[in-house]
Order: structure tokens, then C-alpha cells, then sequence
């Protein structure tokens, strides 16, 4: 993939400050890092060594910590957070959003939490154990507490005047939220609509009616699919009663699609979607091993079934040099299935109603490739060996194997998903297994059926 410019701008910051911290001219990098914007640094950090990660940390204006922070991978950002009394860690969340300062806090010890909110005032403190008090992968957790309301009588010129008082808005404020007197979600009033409207009429002529606050039990990727199916900037968000407690906008829902991204590719090889790319080899070789182990035991399992075998191999020795294509073409199939099942369940796309129907998609699609490539197999490979049969043995074991593997990649995620297992992490391990012990047990039967 072509590098972005963004991409080039990040690497021509990054090969510059480790320019300047190489010939030690610590104040240059000071310098540089308290200009650049905080995505950037968090950029910087996270593409460093740990000993660099320490240094350039240190280098950073302690106000601009808080900023730079949320940017960061969890695991990174709990690092530095581990180093931090309970004093600086309030300087840092100081001006942060109360979404911001709850993730931030989340990192952190029950103890360590409940001295930074004693130090808080009053308001921040109500602010930021309101979104403590909802799991962090819901709405009420990823949700902030600055959202605008009005009254639906309000007359527009009202409505501007108080909006004047403030200094500025909250950002991504597209519309203000309309509420009753017992603060319950009425309806939104978009200011685009504000700006162009008569100023003597009132909120309920012009405010919107057909848009649903989110309950703050939803989970997090419902958030964001709905977010992405009505192309929303911002969202209210309530309570059971009903009750406005806050908003979500648009930045934290692209962090919630992103780790959902970064989830689902990681777990498809065992690791944490907070997998750091610079972790330490004493950190990093552990987390590993775990998933190697797995995947150790299921490759003895089909090394077993090929030792059932073994005098049949011994007999045709071109059995040995055609197993790996029977396993392989099964295996790619069936990783096809699985990822695409994978994403339709993060999309929400599959469900109990259909997933009867995409099975059978699959068993079908399973058979066309099986017959169309095992024929094309078995050409091949009667040619090479100047043996029908063989070519015949192959072309049978792959359609077989197809057909499975197709099967496996499509009920495999969906029955994880029952079981309340992630088919991310779990379902590549127990396809492979599947793919690999069908295969080797069909081609290596049938040869044994006919040639023995």
C-alpha cells in the first residue's frame, strides 16, 4: 500500500527525533515535542524502543501529558500512568473530557482512583463517576457529559442568545438536545437549522423527532453501527428512565471501530489488539508461546491420523508428496468462510435469523470449488505420475475437504459466538484443526481403500 502523507509527515518526525536524541540535543527534541500536534507525539512514542518511549516521556510538558495520553494503545498509556502519583496524575486529566479522564482512570488501581476523584472539585467528580458507574465497552462509558440542552418552548432568539454566553461549544456540537422539565430526551434541534430559521419561533417548529437516543447499556459496536448506518456526528444518550445523561460523538466511536479492527486482526493469530510492537522479547515471547502451545498439540492430532496411515504411505510414496495440497486448499477455504463470517458478525450482520442461510451458501460454494478445482487436481497430478488412480484419490479428498472446510468456516465462529468464545481468537486454531485432520483422513482413507 502506498505510503499517505500523514504517513511520511509521522516518519520524517520520528527519524528527526531520533537524530536529535542520538546526538543528545535533549532541548531540540523538547522543543520539537511540545510543538507537534498530540496525536503525533502519542505516534512518536508508540513507534520507539521502551528506553526512547522513557526518555522522550520525559521531555514532555507535564500539561500536555493529559492530551497526549488517550492517544496511546492501553498498554502503553499504563505504563506511564503506573509512574504517576495520585497529585500529577490530577494535573494531567485537568481540562479533559469526562470520557477522557474515565478512560484514563480505568488503567488505574481501585485505590488510585478513588484518590484522584477526592482531589477533583465537586462538579469534575460527579462528571467522571457518572461515565465510571457503565462498563467502558457501553455507551454510558464511552459517552461525555457536556451536551447542550433546551426547553422545546424556547423561542430560537433565546436559544442564540444563550448560546453566545458561552465561550465556545463543545466540539462536534451539530445539535443541541431538546428536553422536558424532568430532563427526558425529547428530540434534537440541529444548528444548521438554528442559523437560517426565524429567531421568533420556538424549538418544537423546528426540532427534529425521528432520531432515537441511545440507551447507555448498548454496547459499544452497536454504537458504532449505528453511528456508521445514519452517518451521525453526535448522539444523546439516556438512562432506563429515559433521562438525557449525556452524548457520544463521532471521535470516540472511530477509537471503538478501530479497536474492534485492531481486535479482530490480532486474535486471528492469538495476540492482544494491545500487542506492542516494541514490547520488551521478555514480554512479548510469554504471550506468544501460549497460542504456539495450542496450535502444537492440534498439529500432533494430525500427525496421528497420518501415522494411521503409515503403511499405506510406505506403499505409494507420491501419498507423502500430496498430502500438504489436499491440507493446504482446505485450509485456505476455509480461512475465506471464517473471516468473512467474522466481519458479519462485528458488522451485525449475522444473526439467528440467517445464519441458516449462509451455511448453506457456504456448503454450496464449498462444492462448486471442490469439483472445479479437484479436477483440475487430478489432471495435474495424473500426468505427473502417470497414475489415474491417484489423481482419481485426490480429486475425491479435495471435494471432501472443500466442502468442509467451507462448513467448518461458517458453523465454527457462529458456534463460538453461542458459547460466549470469541471466534477471533478461538476460530482460526479450531478450523486449522478441522481442515487438516478431514483432509489427511480422506485422502490418505481413500488411498488406503483402494490401494491396499
Amino acid at each position: 500500500m502506498p505510503a499517505t502523507a500523514d504517513t511520511i509527515h509521522s516518519l520524517d518526525h520520528l527519524d528527526q527525533l531520533n537524530q536529535a536524541l542520538e546526538s543528545g540535543a535533549f532541548i531540540q527534541v523538547r522543543r520539537m515535542l511540545n510543538s507537534l500536534p498530540a496525536p503525533d507525539v502519542a505516534h512518536v512514542i508508540e513507534s520507539s524502543p521502551p528506553k526512547t518511549r522513557a526518555v522522550i516521556w520525559r521531555l514532555i510538558d507535564i500539561e500536555r501529558e493529559g492530551e497526549i495520553l488517550p492517544y496511546l494503545n492501553d498498554e502503553i498509556e499504563s505504563q506511564f500512568l503506573r509512574n504517576m502519583d495520585s497529585e500529577e496524575l490530577l494535573t494531567i486529566t485537568e481540562g479533559l473530557e469526562a470520557d477522557d479522564v474515565a478512560d484514563i482512570l480505568q488503567q488505574l488501581p481501585d485505590r488510585v482512583i478513588r484518590e484522584v476523584l477526592q482531589l477533583m472539585d465537586k462538579q469534575d467528580r460527579q462528571r467522571v463517576e457518572h461515565v465510571l458507574s457503565y462498563p467502558e465497552d457501553t455507551a454510558g462509558g464511552m459517552m461525555n457529559t457536556d451536551a447542550i440542552t433546551v426547553r422545546a418552548k424556547t423561542p430560537l432568539e433565546v436559544v442564540l442568545r444563550y448560546l453566545r454566553r458561552h465561550e465556545e461549544l463543545p466540539e462536534m456540537t451539530d445539535n443541541l438536545i431538546v428536553v422536558n422539565r424532568r430532563d427526558e430526551y425529547i428530540g434534537q434541534l440541529p444548528l444548521r437549522k438554528v442559523l437560517v430559521s426565524d429567531p421568533n419561533i420556538t424549538v418544537r417548529e423546528i426540532m427534529v423527532t425521528d432520531v432515537d437516543a441511545i440507551p447507555a447499556s448498548m454496547d459499544d459496536g452497536e454504537v458504532a453501527t449505528l453511528f456508521e448506518r445514519n452517518d451521525w456526528v453526535s448522539a444523546p444518550v439516556i438512562d432506563e428512565q429515559g433521562k438525557l445523561i449525556g452524548r457520544i460523538t463521532i471521535d470516540d466511536v472511530v477509537d471503538v471501530i478501530r479497536e474492534d479492527a485492531d481486535h479482530s486482526l490480532m486474535s486471528l493469530a492469538g495476540l492482544d489488539e494491545d500487542e506492542d510492537t516494541f514490547a520488551p522479547v521478555l514480554q512479548t515471547a510469554p504471550r506468544r508461546a501460549m497460542w504456539l502451545g495450542i496450535n502444537l498439540l492440534t498439529a500432533f492430532l494430525a500427525s496421528s491420523v497420518i501415522n494411521m496411515f503409515e503403511g499405506t504411505i510406505d506403499k505409494v510414496v507420491a501419498l507423502a508428496i500430496l498430502m500438504p495440497i489436499v491440507a493446504s486448499m482446505g485450509g485456505i477455504a476455509g480461512t475465506q468462510t471464517l473471516t468473512v463470517v467474522i466481519r458479519g458478525m462485528a458488522l451485525g450482520q449475522v444473526g439467528s435469523n440467517n445464519s441458516g442461510w449462509l451455511i448453506n451458501k457456504e456448503f454450496l460454494v464449498g462444492i462448486i470449488n471442490g469439483l472445479c478445482w479437484s479436477m483440475i487436481v487430478a489432471v495435474a497430478v495424473t500426468l505427473w505420475f502417470d497414475d489415474t488412480l491417484i489423481g482419481m484419490i485426490i480429486a475425491g479428498a479435495m471435494v471432501i475437504n472443500l466442502v468442509t472446510a467451507g462448513l467448518a468456516g461458517a458453523v465454527i465462529p457462529i458456534a463460538l459466538r453461542r458459547l460466549n468464545i470469541d471466534p477471533a481468537l478461538a476460530g482460526g486454531v479450531v478450523l486449522t484443526t478441522v481442515t487438516d485432520v478431514v483432509g489427511f483422513m480422506s485422502f490418505l482413507g481413500l488411498a488406503t481403500f483402494f490401494y491396499m
